[in-house]
């Protein structure tokens, strides 16, 4: 075969692209799993390169590799990760449920490179593998990979959509609108209410995010095969979780039990439990948007979202609420994400779990697709509404749910007659209720003021 190399491991020969920084074993996993042709999350990649560098400065530390070996790995996955470095990781998602492939594309991948560095041959098995094994090097880059990406991406984005809210809510508090309950007419609302209700669902989330960060950065690395460390220095755990916590900025600590972190996924499945809550959070948010923008004339008409581009191709002038539907897009993915995570967390059988590649994928698109919707909901929909007042002011004023302020004066039964009536005839409560009842105007307009039937949420 041209342009093609012989590679050879314990299996025999087989041909290589010539220019591949991998060997036999990852080419092995490109002829065997031509799947989804979807590879590893570049986020879950440069985790698992990170986790090769820490592990060959600890080992150096240990004594259990040279220190020329040792810097030529670092510098290596350092070099790597500067770089377009997906292009040498090939190995498809659906693969070995170890995920053995992609830690030996790693370790073929940088021992290529730091032979090439050192002038001499660093071995990918004896050198770059050196005190791993895919059974604890694979659920470790799953938990590292997940926590910077809720350090870096999810939670900054989270936080960036509830201090758009809280600065929108200011912005909008003047507002009253018609609340709302089963879709239905019901007590007024200040728009403020409305948002600040959205801000907190998000507090409350990135606060069980936040909960989650010490399981998710305890670590399995040590554990080797099944959990007893072997051919793993004692304290290589400790020193690779230092290590690892220098490289990244975060703060990473070995597992307490790593039988339980090896055989089990269960902090992924947490994890991407409270991402599904989020997403449910999102989903809300956008469809609150979705309905007070619906019309503008048929609909609800309360707020205009940012027309961001036409909504039709056949209706002109049609703007459709494209940010706030793209999000209830990725929330739905997100929650059908969780289903599969929560699958594969059930294939812990003994001592490893063998679906270790599919939970980081769809852990890390969680994570990724939340991230990024978020930031565009704060910025493309929430940041730039505005609020139709006369509409408002025009539900308002036909609201017959209003009564329900009299009903300690009245009693319920009346003013249900008041409402029925006020909506059958369609006339402002206040002008029926003044027909029913021996209040006068003036202390009608006092009980059924809009702005005062708010306060008590506030």
């Amino acid at each position: 075969m041209s342009n093609t190399r012989i590679e050879r491991d314990s299996m025999g020969e087989l041909h290589v692209p010539e220019q591949a920084l991998y060997g036999a074993q990852t080419q092995r996993a490109v002829d065997n799993f031509p799947i989804s042709h979807q590879r590893m999350p570049a986020q879950f990649i440069r985790a698992l390169i990170l986790a090769k560098a820490a592990a060959a400065k600890a080992n150096v530390e240990l004594k259990q590799l040279s220190e020329s070996k040792g810097k030529a790995i670092v510098d290596a996955a350092q070099g790597l990760l500067e770089g377009d470095f997906m292009q040498h990781f090939p190995v498809d998602i659906f693969q070995t449920g170890s995920g053995t492939s992609s830690n030996m594309n790693a370790n073929e991948v940088i021992a290529t490179l730091a032979s090439r560095l050192l002038g001499e041959p660093v071995n990918p098995n004896d050198h770059v593998n050196c005190g791993q094994s895919s059974n604890d090097i694979i659920p470790t880059t799953i938990h590292v990979s997940a926590a910077l990406g809720l350090h870096e991406q999810l939670l900054p984005a989270l936080v960036h959509l509830v201090q758009v809210i809280e600065r929108k809510a200011v912005e909008v508090h003047p507002f009253i609108k018609t609340g709302r309950t089963h879709l239905m007419d019901a007590m007024p609302v200040r728009m403020s209410q409305v948002l600040e209700g959205w801000a907190q669902q998000l507090k409350a989330n990135i606060g069980h995010l936040q909960d989650l960060l010490p399981s998710l950065q305890s670590l399995a690395q040590g554990g080797t095969a099944v959990g007893t460390g072997i051919n793993a220095h004692p304290q290589f755990a400790a020193g690779f979780s230092r290590q690892l916590s220098s490289l990244t900025q975060v703060q990473f600590t070995p597992g307490k039990n790593l039988f339980a972190l090896i055989g089990s996924q269960d902090t992924a499945v947490a994890v991407s439990g409270q991402l599904k809550a989020s997403a449910v959070t999102l989903m809300k948010i956008a469809n609150d948007l979705r309905w007070m923008n619906s019309g503008p004339l048929a609909g609800l008409g309360e707020i205009e979202l940012e027309g961001l581009q036409p909504g039709s191709s056949i209706m002109p002038g049609k703007v459709n609420p494209v940010i706030p539907e793209a999000t209830a897009m990725v929330a739905a993915q997100v929650i059908g994400n969780d289903t599969t995570i929560t699958v594969a967390g059930q294939s812990g059988n003994f001592e490893l779990n063998v679906m270790l590649p599919i939970i980081a994928q769809n852990l890390l698109s969680s994570i990724e697709l939340l991230a990024n919707s978020s930031r565009l909901l704060a910025d493309k929909a929430i940041a730039s509404f505005k609020v139709n007042e006369p509409k408002l002011k025009e539900a308002l004023s036909r609201n017959p749910i209003l009564v329900t302020a009299l009903n300690p004066i009245i009693g319920y039964q009346k003013a249900a007659e008041i409402a029925k009536t006020a909506y059958k005839q369609g006339r402002p409560v206040i002008d029926v209720a003044l027909e029913h009842t021996d209040l006068s105007r003036s202390q009608l307009e006092i009980l059924l003021d809009p702005e005062k039937l708010t306060a008590g949420g506030v």
